[in-house]
């Protein structure tokens, strides 16, 4: 199951009823962020979760109102006595940024980890997530990021008395464990049946359309992405600042068909969200407006 939390929906500034961006997920006792905005400890607290076992923050570009927060941030996560690695993933100049915004939390309990992406797409292992990180249109270098957590195939009992693996190996074939034993290697495809589907996240902002969003969010359980104007009369602003329309969000939803589609990143101008939603449900009816603190909780299929 993986829990997820749209922290802030609000772009450019925070309001008194909207903090600014930021993504919480949970899945088997680790959290990642997607976006640290002014007010995410904030939102952080009021959700109820945890700062502590933060152990990934994805950044998707270095505008203040994507960053700002993660100073405070880290001076929290260090009181709380932290002491294990905390991995950063970011666009090229990810270490320069963080270091100059480290000018006020200087001295850490626990060491940061960089991995800066390279290219237009990149992929990441990181606590049971498969990260990928995929360039979309912004006025500076922006990614999208889609996350996934791949499911093994179910257990074969049978195969696995009928080859004569000890029952002692079990557990580690089944969690994916390649075991040299007794002379022999045991793989986990001796007894392990097809893999089952997964979860699968995909998060965008500060964008204009592009393919490479449709591409990654197809399929997924949920697709988050920028919805920046509601208003039609604002798509030519959207052009010229490189962000997206409620509608616009709408026709990649279409095209990617996930399970449901979430906007976020509101304009300071948007004040209600719903009052938009008519024309974008008449594209993809599956489509809901973000709020902070809005949550699911995605599990993965029956068997």
């Amino acid at each position: 199951m993986l829990d997820v939390c749209l922290l802030g929906c609000g772009g450019m500034m925070p309001l008194p009823y909207r903090h600014l961006t930021s993504l919480m997920t949970r899945y088997n006792g680790s959290n990642l962020l997607i976006d640290c905005g002014e007010g995410t400890q904030v939102a952080i607290k009021e959700k109820g979760w945890s700062f502590k076992p933060i152990d990934t923050i994805c950044f998707t570009h270095y505008h203040g109102d994507h960053i700002s927060g993660l100073p405070g941030l880290l001076l929290t996560m260090g009181n709380a006595e932290r002491t294990e690695p905390l991995v950063l993933i970011g666009p090229k100049g990810l270490e320069r940024v963080v270091n100059a915004l480290r000018v006020i939390a200087p001295e850490l309990p626990f060491p940061i980890v960089f991995r800066e992406i390279q290219g237009a797409e990149q992929s990441f292992a990181e606590k049971g997530y498969r990260i990928t990180a995929f360039r979309v249109n912004h006025n500076v270098l922006c990614y999208g990021y889609t996350l996934e957590i791949d499911r093994a195939g179910r257990f074969d009992v049978e195969r696995a008395r009928s080859a004569d693996i000890p029952m002692k190996l079990w557990s580690r074939l089944q969690k994916g464990e390649v075991i040299e034993e007794g002379g022999r290697v045991y793989r986990p495809e001796d007894v392990l049946g097809p893999a089952r589907k997964g979860l699968k996240l995909t998060y965008c902002t500060d964008t204009r359309p592009t393919e490479a969003i449709a591409e990654h969010a197809a399929g997924a359980d949920l697709f988050i992405c920028e919805g920046m104007y509601g208003e039609t009369d604002k798509a030519q602003k959207a052009v010229e600042y490189k962000h997206m329309t409620f509608e616009e969000a709408a026709r990649l939803a279409k095209r990617a068909n996930p399970e449901q589609m979430w906007l976020t990143h509101y304009s300071p101008s948007l004040v209600r969200a719903e009052d938009y939603m008519d024309g974008v449900r008449k594209i993809f009816p599956a489509a809901f407006p973000g709020r902070d603190g809005k949550s699911v909780e995605l599990a993965f299929a029956e068997d």
